[in-house]
Parts: structure tokens; sequence; C-alpha cells
């Protein structure tokens, strides 16, 4: 006789006087599917079928969280399994299946692109660390974060991808495309992807177009803007600030996270780790350069920081301070010029007005270039005609400022 709910029910696993029955008994149901009613009271479906001239069990779940009706229908699929030509076990199918999806989750897109995060971020900023971790948070887990990585196919990253365009973050959507094959990758090199989809979509998406950071690179803005240096009226510290930036035109971050410790004024030279590309470099300081550092030593030189911020002398100036100061005195940070303007106007000046090669800017710049040897970075390369430069440089913005006719003449000034 066929099981039903309410057999199953009226069986426990105790006697009418409240013994536990023992050994564990069956209730049979049809085509080798039973109920196994253990000593404890659980009550766990089997399947008894034969294969390979072997009889096998196959657990199917217990009651009552697999219904009667879902046992019988996981018995049809079992016997599905073994009516095929040839026959497959349906215990080996499940831990083949157990497997592919075991091997599927830890091959997850997700999971390969923080593996990768985790490792190839090491030795990055943190505030990059924490964009690219955000990009793939925003645009592409929340579509194929879950999807085995080895099988994503151009079209399906293409489509996150162009989701990103659609809501014109056009330089969004290249940067996630990039990374995303950076991932791709490192799946290859890990045995986790045969190759790297994202190659297919070159030219997929619309050039973006090339952003310059806003400066000024004639002498006359220059001049005017040095002036207005000099008649800023906000803070003593933001103004130092302001009067270093084209001196030393280091990222804004490096400027405002300038250590004393870091700093010898004796030698002229400030050594520190590039933020961006976690190299050292060496700033060569000139005597204008050590003036304003002497000038505001009395004020932050008992602390860590060269510009402290406003509300706590333990912590840096704020990020936004030297922009922020621009915009006070007038000037338009997109348009005309930003604290990360001052590099571009000192690569472009010292190389067209002074007549410095390029590649003792760049040295100077701390851009990781390699040269023709194919030599990286390396932060005393060049650095006797650095030193010169940053003072000849220094001398020609004093020239500017005072409004002095300057003619540079073989790197020096006349």
């Amino acid at each position: 006789m066929a099981l039903s709910d309410t057999l199953i029910k009226a069986n426990k696993h105790k006697d009418d006087d409240g013994k536990i029955k023992i050994p564990p008994y069956k209730l049979y149901d049809s085509e080798g599917l039973f109920l196994q009613v253990t000593p404890t009271g659980g009550k766990w479906w089997r399947l008894k079928y034969r294969f390979g001239g072997k009889e096998k069990l196959l657990s199917l779940g217990t009651y009552p969280e697999v219904s009667l009706a879902d046992a019988r229908e996981r018995r049809a699929s079992a016997r599905t399994l073994l009516a095929k030509e040839p026959p497959i076990d349906p215990s080996e199918n499940r831990k083949n299946v157990k497997a592919i999806t075991r091997l599927n989750t830890e091959n997850s897109f997700e999971l390969v692109a923080r593996e990768w995060w985790q490792s190839h971020m090491t030795n990055k900023a943190e505030s990059h660390k924490e964009k690219v971790i955000r990009r793939f948070e925003l645009y592409l887990f929340p579509w194929i974060g879950n999807r085995p990585i080895n099988t994503l196919t151009a079209p399906q990253v293409l489509e996150v991808i162009k989701r990103i365009e659609k809501q014109n973050k056009l330089e969004t959507a290249h940067r996630t495309l990039q990374t995303a094959g950076q991932v791709f990758r490192y799946a290859v090199q890990t045995g986790r992807a045969v190759r790297d989809v994202t190659a297919d979509l070159k030219g997929a998406l619309p050039a973006t177009a090339i952003k310059h950071m806003a400066a000024f690179t004639e002498p006359k803005e220059v001049a005017e803007l040095l002036r207005a240096f000099d008649g800023f009226n906000g803070t003593f510290t933001v103004q130092c600030a302001l009067k270093l930036s084209p001196l030393v035109f280091v990222r804004p971050s490096e400027l405002r996270q300038a250590k004393w410790k870091d700093i010898n004024l004796d030698t002229g030279e400030w050594r520190y780790l590039v933020s961006k590309t976690k190299t050292d470099h060496l700033v060569p300081l000139s005597t204008q350069a050590i003036d304003i550092l002497k000038t505001i030593h009395p004020l932050s030189g008992q602390g860590e920081y060269v510009f402290q911020g406003g509300h706590s002398p333990r912590r840096p100036m704020s990020e936004a301070a030297v922009n922020a100061a621009l915009k006070r005195m007038g000037y338009d940070t997109k348009n005309e010029i930003t604290g990360h303007g001052f590099r571009a106007m000192a690569r472009t000046m010292i190389h067209e007005r002074l007549g410095y090669d390029v590649p003792v800017i760049e040295h100077q710049l701390a851009h990781s270039v390699a040269d023709n040897l194919g030599t990286a970075y390396n932060r005393t390369k060049f650095i006797d005609q650095r030193k010169e430069m940053m003072q000849v440089w220094a001398d020609y913005l004093d020239e500017l400022k005072v409004g002095a006719k300057v003619i540079p003449i073989n790197n020096k000034l006349a």
C-alpha cells in the first residue's frame, strides 16, 4: 500500500506505552521509495535502486521538510537517470552536481575579483583601493558577481559595461572594463579561466575626451597667481601651502600630508613615499621653498605634519583646503587652476620656457616612466640636474612675480 501523509504522521518512534521502537523501521511507498524512522524520531526518505548489478541507496531528504509529493518527484528524477542509455547512477550524478556547484561558487567572478583585489592592491593607496572595490560593488557584482568567471562571455560583460555608459559615466565605464580585464587575466593565470574575454571588447565603448587638470602655463597668468598668494587673507597655514605648491609641484595629497621627519632643511631635501606608486621620492628644495618651510616651522614644527588641520594639529590640512583657497581668490578650479594643476604648470613651463629635458622633469614629477633601457623610476636619477632645475624654476617664478623681464638662456636666467 502506498504511503499517505496521514499514515506517515500516525507512525511514531515510540510504542503506545511510550517505549522507543528499536531498531528503526521502514514505511514503504512504491518503486523503491521508503521512509526510514529512527529511534529518535527522525524520518528519512530513501530510494533503493540497482546499478551495475548492485543494490544502492540514495538519500532524498527528511520528512516533513521534504513532503511525500517532493520525495516522489525526486524518485522520478532518479529513475529518469537510470533509464538513460547508458544509465546514470543518481548517487554519482549528485556528487558531480555538488562538485560543479562548489567549483562554480569558488570560481565566481566576485570571489576571483576580491581575491585579485586583495593581492594586487597590497601596496596601493587606501583611497585608490576603496575606489576600485566600490566600482566592483556598484557596477559589476550585482549583475555578474555570482557567475562562474570561466562561463562569462564578452557580450555579457559588455551588457554590464554599457549600463554604466547609459548613466553618462563614460570614463567610469572605461575604467571598469579595464579593471574587469585585469581580473580575467588573473583568473587565466590562476587556472580558473581560459582567456580574457574583455580583449574582444576593444573599441566597444566610445573614446573618452582627454581631460587635463586646470593649470596656468602663460607667464602673465602665473605672475598674477603668485601675487594673489601674497595677498591671500586666509589662514597662515593655507597661505604657506599655496606658496609652496608651485615650487615643489608634488601631488596635492603629498603636499598636505608632508611630514617634518621627511624634510631636511639643512641639506634642502624632502624624501617621502609617493602615495600613488609607493616608490621613494626625493624633492630638492630651492632656497625659496626652504624659506617658506622655515617660516611655518614655529607653528607646526613640534608636530607631525607641516600643514596641520584647522580643527586638530594631529591631522593634516584638509584635502579641499588649497582648492577652496583658490576659489576664495576668485579662480575657477575647473577651468583655470587647481591644486593638481601646479604639476602641469611646472611640467609645461620648465620644458618650454626653461628648456629642461622631459625625462628630467618626469623624474621630478615621480612619474613611473621607464627609459630606453627599460629602467624604472629611480629617485636619485638626474639628481644634479633636478637640483639645478628646481632652483632655476624658483628663481624664474620670483622674476615673474615682480614683473621683471625674464629671458631663459641655456637653462639659466638672464
